[in-house]
């Protein structure tokens, strides 16, 4: 009797210790899964590409290489939004996805690579060499190329401005377009009562002369003023205006359809900016290119073409004090509500939020 109830406890024990062992060992494992995508090229544009991740189980992060030379972008938990990449140039391109199982771990990935083949050339390619460019690709700002600056500014940034810029709140990264919303917080007209992004390429991405070109819809509606616009590297150690300031495109919403380009240096700035504008009829509903040729003798500003001349500043005699152009600048994104100028005529609280949509920043050698 005895013998027979220690052998019963004895295979007890031995059943526990196995079903605990093969529990722990189930923990260990990592959870299956598949890496996969497939694409579709637009219908409209042969040079856009719509990526559908379609990998299936149990995984956290997606990352994509979409084959331009920029390597793997950073970690996605969006696992669903369709990433539409615009490729330039006609080739062969290869894309890979890399997806990071339930551990986390880098040995628990999987990849897939499948080859794009573009058939041409985008028409909007300017020529000359690309040197640098921002397709807002994935679904997240690149901190390697932008920074977002925070608060209020100095005396609203220097010009009364109301919004308050936030770290990024104000901004998402969507089927390869960059959107910057500024949003009403309360009926109050004062500073803070509005919300909206600024993004500085400061320290990151900065550039001497080159042909320029900012593809974007603008927004609408009285009290909204959107900035395309570059300053000078220099600008801690000089200050403004000596630093120089490029404004590619300048629109102030009460007054519909007209575009500004303006520079700002010792010489002129601020209201006394050497600058131009021109009537642009579909500025609030169609994607346009702000573009720039800044060569080492003039700052030359356009609208979809260099044909279509905004304004042109070329000072015969170059010194320090009208030309500071011949140093590094970086690029500024960003929408203000209210200030010196876009709040001139007031503010309509009845329309935000308000969107500037950018599709691309690039930045080209210029043709010999």
């Amino acid at each position: 009797m005895q013998i027979k109830y220690f052998n019963f406890l004895k295979l007890s024990f031995i059943a526990f210790i196995s079903l605990g062992l093969h529990a722990c060992s189930g923990d260990d494992e990592a959870v299956e899964y598949t890496a996969d995508f497939t694409y579709e090229i637009d219908g409209e544009n042969p040079n856009l590409v719509h990526f559908t991740n379609t990998s299936k189980g149990d995984y956290l992060y997606l990352q994509w290489d979409y084959g331009k030379d920029a390597g793997l972008g950073a970690k996605e938990s969006d696992k669903t939004s369709v990433r539409s990449i615009n490729y330039p140039l006609k080739g062969s391109y290869e894309v890979t996805l890399l997806v990071w199982g339930s551990t986390n771990n880098s040995s628990d990935t999987k990849t897939i690579t499948q080859t794009i083949e573009i058939a041409q050339d985008d028409p909007d390619y300017s020529g000359g060499n690309l040197i640098w460019s921002d397709e807002f690709e994935g679904s997240a700002v690149n901190q390697g190329n932008w920074t977002f600056e925070e608060g209020t500014g100095d005396n609203g940034w220097g010009n009364q401005e109301l919004q308050y810029y936030t770290k990024g709140d104000n901004v998402s990264v969507a089927n390869g377009m960059l959107s910057i919303t500024a949003k009403k917080v309360n009926d109050n007209k004062a500073q803070g009562s509005y919300t909206s992004t600024r993004m500085i390429s400061w320290g990151k991405q900065e550039f001497t002369y080159g042909r320029i070109e900012v593809r974007a819809k603008l927004p609408s509606g009285k009290g909204v003023w959107p900035a395309i616009w570059m300053l000078g590297a220099n600008l801690n150690s000089v200050g403004w205006p000596a630093c120089g300031e490029i404004d590619i495109m300048e629109y102030v919403g009460y007054q519909p359809n007209v575009v500004h380009g303006t520079v700002h240096t010792t010489s002129g700035s601020g209201g006394n900016g050497n600058g131009g504008s021109k009537t642009l009829e579909t500025a609030e509903e169609a994607f346009h290119i702000y573009g720039l040729l800044w060569k080492e003798d003039a700052l030359t500003f356009y609208i979809d073409s260099p044909e279509n001349v905004v304004h042109t500043y070329a000072p015969v005699v170059k010194n320090d004090s009208n030309w500071p152009f011949n140093k590094p600048h970086f690029f500024i994104l960003n929408m203000a509500v209210g200030g010196t100028w876009g709040g001139a005529q007031g503010i309509d609280n009845s329309i935000f939020p308000q969107t500037m949509e950018i599709d691309y920043v690039r930045v080209y050698e210029l043709d010999n």
